[in-house]
């Protein structure tokens, strides 16, 4: 590709900082950052960097729970022309030194809490030569570049500028590790050329009309969907508002949403639940909502409704996933109602292809379906990633036929609009008909008693798989019996569809994304005898 027609993402905080520069950038624990400030940390810690011998194309691994480090350590990769590898805080050491050796890490900037993890990344990182703490050595890092820039020439006190390393449209800047549903995790390349189109396709069609009078608030890790959001706001100047820690205190978000006048969040369904049937809801101001973009897992109509009822006409759902950075389809406010007879409510629907993008249902064959009928989805366009790093195996397989592979089943209807009937994983046959979980799990949610539920198959020796159902009740004092929602469903959905297996819990595991991880839940009850040992997925 001619260089002229690519970027460093980078230059997106260097511009911003230009046009706003002491405009708050970052907020956290009542602690503003202006632009100018962000811009000139980042540049100094580039230098810095630079002088400990880190160039271009060399990873740096990231452990840090949402702060400012964090978040510059993102514009300082860019800039460098290094990639930027963040992993979930929430991850086991096991799982980090996995990233830290499987990414081939040069620097790490790790938080002092995860002491555990920093030894095991040593263990398994020999590329690893630089390791930075967030309270110490980041902070000492930025401090000596400045101090050493200003005594050799004071007239850059003003403002240190750097250049930024001169990329190409397919040089990664950031591996987007998959939560390895099977198997280890795999790095998603996303590139430089490729985000250029994420974020504008983002600010488009999911936060138009952001200025830098705007506010969001990262409510989940920015080391993945919430610091692709981060970037867009990044570009048209708006403030993002970091939690004070790691916790996700409903009361706590609302307060800040009312302090800071937030205009834009963004999480994943089971967050969107959490806040809106937290009863602070009410308590505090959330009028300057404009936009509240869910995606990571469909949103039960149940829970959909009460949103709305609650926020108002500001949801914005889209479909995407890592490889794709969440470019696949968008539904936006005016196409949200809370009445199941509105006929711009598009219930069930993830919307419409996002612009720029194609989406088909393919077969087997990679042949494409006609609207109505179930396949899998599959994707087309700029914001589709370059594969996975060091496995060209996992690449050829998702990229196959000139398509990205979702693994997610789905139908199109006659307008192009796209309903996700689950995971290729998830869909079990029983008695020879292909069960889809997510239509028992719809009827079954707006059951009043029924807080969350799951479902899942097993083998079964009658009817070759059986459905495997997993309950949390609104009310732990009072949930619902078996027999009761058996009774519920009739009527409501064939027989073929139940489950047959039903469990009661008072809370449903989450991953760290805040997912519901059904091969989790079955393994849990497997290894507690509660389900027969043979079993297809």
């Amino acid at each position: 590709m001619n260089p002229a027609q690519v970027m460093n993402l980078g230059e997106l905080l260097a511009q911003t900082a230009r046009r706003f520069p002491t405009r708050a950038g970052l907020i956290q624990n009542g602690q503003c950052v202006n632009w100018q400030t962000l811009d000139q940390r980042v540049n100094a810690a580039v230098l810095g960097l630079g002088e400990r011998g880190l160039k271009q194309g060399d990873k740096l691994l990231v452990l840090s729970r949402n702060n400012q480090a964090l978040f510059e350590s993102a514009w300082v990769a860019f800039r460098m022309g290094l990639v930027w590898v963040p992993c979930n805080f929430r991850l086991t050491p096991p799982e980090v030194s996995y990233l830290a050796q499987s990414s081939h890490a040069r620097a790490l900037l790790i938080e002092s809490v995860f002491e555990e993890h920093l030894q095991s990344i040593r263990a398994a990182a020999p590329d690893l030569q630089q390791v930075l703490s967030v309270e110490e050595g980041w902070p000492a890092l930025i401090d000596q570049a400045l101090a050493t820039t200003w005594q050799s020439d004071p007239s850059k006190r003003e403002g240190l500028l750097v250049e930024p390393a001169t990329v190409s449209a397919d040089d990664p800047l950031w591996f987007f590790y998959t939560s390895g549903t099977t198997g280890h995790p795999k790095a998603g390349m996303l590139t430089h050329g490729q985000m250029a189109f994420v974020v504008t396709n983002h600010l488009a069609d999911l936060i138009p009309g952001t200025t830098e009078k705007d506010v969001s608030i990262a409510v989940a890790p920015l080391s993945h969907g919430a610091g692709i959001h981060m970037l867009l706001n990044v570009a048209r100047g708006a403030a993002t508002v970091l939690l004070p820690n790691e916790k996700l205190d409903p009361p706590t978000v609302w307060s800040l949403v009312e302090q800071h006048r937030v205009s834009n969040l963004f999480t994943v369904p089971t967050i969107v639940k959490r806040l809106v049937e937290d009863p602070s809801v009410d308590q505090y101001d959330h009028s300057s909502l404009r936009y509240v973009i869910y995606a990571g897992a469909p949103m039960y109509r149940a829970d959909q409704r009460k949103a709305l009822e609650t926020l108002g006409p500001v949801l914005v759902q889209y479909f995407g996933l890592g490889e794709v950075t969440g470019c696949i389809t968008v539904l936006p406010p005016h196409m949200h109602s809370a009445d199941d007879n509105d006929p711009n409510a598009n219930i069930g629907s993830c919307g419409y292809p996002r612009t720029g993008m194609e989406v088909a249902i393919l077969d087997e064959d990679c042949q494409r379906l006609p609207a109505g009928q179930i396949g899998e989805i599959c994707v087309r366009g700029p914001a589709v990633f370059s594969g996975y790093y060091n496995n060209p195996e996992a690449t050829t397989k998702a990229l196959r036929g000139g398509w990205f592979h979702t693994g997610d089943l789905g139908k199109l209807d006659e307008r192009g609009f796209l309903t996700i009937t689950g995971r290729q994983s998830d869909m079990y046959i029983s008695g020879g008909s292909n069960v889809y979980p997510k239509e028992a799990e719809e009827v079954l949610l707006t059951h009043p008693q029924v807080s969350e539920v799951a479902i899942f198959g097993i083998e079964d020796p009658d009817w070759g798989e059986t459905g495997v159902a997993v309950v949390v009740a609104k009310d732990p004092k009072d949930p619902p019996s078996q027999q009761r929602l058996e009774t519920f469903l009739e009527g409501r959905l064939a027989k073929y569809r139940w489950p047959r297996h039903w469990f009661f819990w008072t809370e449903m595991p989450k991953s760290g994304y805040g997912k519901i991880v059904k091969k989790d839940l079955k393994a849990m009850l497997e290894s507690q005898g509660q389900l027969p040992s043979r079993s297809v997925h």
